[in-house]
């Protein structure tokens, strides 16, 4: 079973709305996940990270509720989604000075209820 808070492979949720986010951070929460949305850090905390409550069921793709999540396709699968991942990870390489630190992002997920 391939646990959603250790695999690498950048994973995408969709929401019961039909919204589609790629994770950019997560963890556990008492009641299911927290999740980032990729380039929270340039955002309002409480617009870019999200709690989703549900039991997490499954090895890819996850339940949580009613919500899925599943490794992000290719640029043909999710081309939009992907081509912002690619986005992401260029920002990530090219201004690292920018991006908080673990420990600051572990307690931001932890005002949000994460189990960090």
């Amino acid at each position: 079973m391939a646990n959603l808070f250790s695999i690498t492979a950048p994973l995408l949720i969709r929401l019961p709305t039909g919204d589609l986010h790629v994770m950019a951070e997560r963890f556990p929460h008492l009641h299911g996940l927290v999740y980032f949305d990729l380039f929270w850090h340039l955002g309002n905390p409480h617009l870019v990270v999200h709690v989703v409550e549900g039991i997490i069921k499954g090895d890819g793709p996850w339940k949580i509720g009613v919500a899925v999540v599943r490794v992000l396709g290719c640029h043909g699968t999710d081309g939009a989604l992907a081509r912002r991942f690619d986005e992401w990870r260029t920002y990530l390489t090219e201004n690292p000075q920018n991006y908080p630190s673990r420990a600051k992002i572990e307690a931001i997920a932890r005002r949000h209820g994460a189990n960090v």
